[in-house]
């Protein structure tokens, strides 16, 4: 079960960017269902992979953008308060970002 951090505002409610997010995932969310529909009518093997990987490139603009929020608010405000939570946001971080260049 993933741990949940809610000891302060996130950046991207912040910022307004929240709605920005979630249309984005939305629009994500249609292009999935336009996947299925592609295999289910068997179209052509290239023109699914391409799909795939407009959706693909959508999904990485999304956790990018979430990524910088992270950097930007979490973490400099946790270097800046100093402590074991500064280790703790930068851990997050690194792991974070090596499991976005894994992907």
């Amino acid at each position: 079960m993933a741990e949940t951090h809610q000891a302060h505002q996130h950046s991207y409610i912040a910022n307004n960017n929240k709605d920005a997010y979630l249309k984005r995932l939305r629009r994500i969310e249609g292009q999935a269902r336009g996947l299925q529909r592609m295999v289910e009518e068997e179209q052509y093997c290239i023109d699914i992979l391409t799909q795939i990987s407009a959706m693909t490139k959508a999904l990485e603009a999304v956790a990018l953008g979430l990524l910088d929020e992270h950097l930007a608010h979490c973490v400099v405000d946790a270097v800046k308060a100093g402590g074991e939570e500064k280790q703790i946001k930068l851990k997050e971080a690194s792991d974070a970002i090596a499991r976005l260049v894994r992907s």
